[in-house]
């Protein structure tokens, strides 16, 4: 399924997630910063009001700072003071009063097009485009040097906005790629589970139906019962480990077509006969995984749905570039009408569909319960 969201205006564009906070090296960069505004306010020949100016462009040290978390409250800050540096140029008509280092405010301006919302942006931006037209204004710029300083701030605000940009492209591929994982879970969960429990309650069953009068028997069946419960939280504990783990770990054990065999018995009611075609190929990890988990499916199914059922077949064989999967049992089904398709069946379905196959399930011609799922050989890329 495609998901498309709308675009909001920019006005109501909300900040972006994610946003780091100050650590060791912001701390260094913006000691480094006030050392040089220092360096430069004492040494450098010809400024007017040198400490006035020193003074002025330390405030920017905080401003810095808070860029992230505060962007409009240190855009605002940074180039106030670029601003008020402009006024006094023009009220006092004296010379150069700036000083170099005060181009940090353009780290100002990237971090509120980066990490501020759309308000914040639109706020901030027009009051930049302010104190730049007063700067040009109190410099006396001709042509050349409002083309380059506009240049120059275009190129900022492009940068933040595409690193903004590809930042919300990469969260956007995060949360579609754990919605997967997620869904991928719940078909593991309900495949796995769910055939567990149906043979535990089966064997509950028969262990009560012949508790009184066959206590041997009951034991074995309380011991396949801690069989198939011991299994169950093993394979629940996999998956819970898979949740909690930030990096991709296997499912263990991961069952394919070999372990199709263990699904066989003859002492117990469904039978169930396993047939595998001696000439199958070594199939992929997904579509082995995948006609396992089909068939554990399609069995617990027969054995929770089915009314009468005695016999389950399973049958894989190979048909050219696919594989062929049937399984059938002889129950009744109630008038051959389909049931509500539930998680197993839509489980079943996403599996064959991801690789390149289909499925098919409803009743068979001779009664009973068919599920066919047709799954390429190869995967498709």
């Amino acid at each position: 399924m495609v998901t498309v969201q709308r675009r909001l205006p920019l006005w109501d564009e909300p900040r972006p997630g994610g946003v780091p906070p100050a650590g060791r090296h912001d701390r260094l960069l913006v000691g480094a910063f006030a050392v040089t505004v220092l360096v430069e306010g004492v040494a450098r020949p010809g400024l007017t009001w040198r400490y006035v100016v020193t003074a002025l462009a330390l405030v920017l040290v905080p401003a810095l700072l808070w860029r992230r978390d505060r962007p409009l409250v240190a855009a605002l800050t940074g180039w106030g003071v670029a601003g008020l540096l402009s006024v006094i140029q023009l009220t006092r008509s004296v010379g150069d009063v700036g000083l170099y280092s005060m181009t940090a405010v353009l780290v100002l301006l990237y971090s509120l097009v980066r990490w501020g919302s759309g308000r914040e942006i639109v706020t901030g931006t027009a009051f930049v485009a302010v104190v730049v037209a007063l700067g040009m204004r109190a410099g006396s710029a001709d042509w050349a040097e409002l083309f380059g300083g506009s240049a120059l701030l275009l190129m900022v605000v492009s940068l933040a906005a595409v690193f903004r940009y590809r930042a919300d492209l990469w969260q956007r591929r995060q949360r579609e790629v754990r919605n997967e994982e997620r869904v991928a879970l719940a078909r593991e969960l309900h495949d796995t589970v769910a055939h567990h429990v149906s043979a535990i309650a089966v064997q509950a069953q028969a262990g009560r139906a012949v508790a009184r009068i066959r206590p041997e028997v009951a034991v074995d069946a309380l011991a396949a019962i801690e069989s198939e419960a011991s299994r169950t939280l093993a394979e629940m504990r996999s998956m819970v480990r898979l949740l909690r783990e930030e990096e991709a770990v296997d499912f263990s054990p991961r069952r394919g077509v070999a372990d199709l065999v263990a699904l066989a018995r003859t002492d117990a009611t469904p039978t169930v006969e396993v047939l595998l075609d001696a000439a199958l190929p070594l199939l992929p990890p997904p579509v082995d995984t995948a006609l396992y988990r089909m068939a554990q499916e399609s069995l617990t199914n027969a054995v929770r749905h089915a009314r009468s059922v005695t016999r389950v077949g399973i049958h894989l064989c190979r048909d050219g570039d696919v594989v062929r999967l049937r399984v059938s049992d002889d129950g009744q089904n109630g008038a051959g009408a389909a049931p509500e398709p539930g998680f197993g069946l839509l489980g079943m379905t996403e599996r064959a569909h991801l690789l390149g196959g289909s499925l098919s399930a409803g009743p068979g011609a001779d009664g009973g319960w068919v599920v066919e799922a047709v799954l390429p050989v190869e995967v498709p890329a």
